[in-house]
């Protein structure tokens, strides 16, 4: 009983560990940043374009924006 739970402990652990590694590391991409992205990763594989994004009119800060 007390080892099975030591065995289901020990693998949400190295669970949770796994997934906390995912991701880069870097900033967060805006969507026009990733659209302006894609578009040119088609024009490097010789892939039709994508629309040209449109740019934001204003970025409106958010009362949370410092905790992320």
């Amino acid at each position: 009983m007390i080892g099975s739970r030591i065995l289901v402990t020990l693998t949400l652990l190295a669970a949770v560990a796994t997934v906390t590694a995912c991701g880069r590391k870097s900033g967060l991409d805006t969507p026009y940043e990733a659209a302006v992205q894609a578009r040119k990763d088609a024009e490097k594989a010789k892939q039709p374009l994508l629309p040209e994004p449109e740019k934001p009119l204003k970025d409106n800060k958010f009362i949370l924006d410092p905790l992320l």
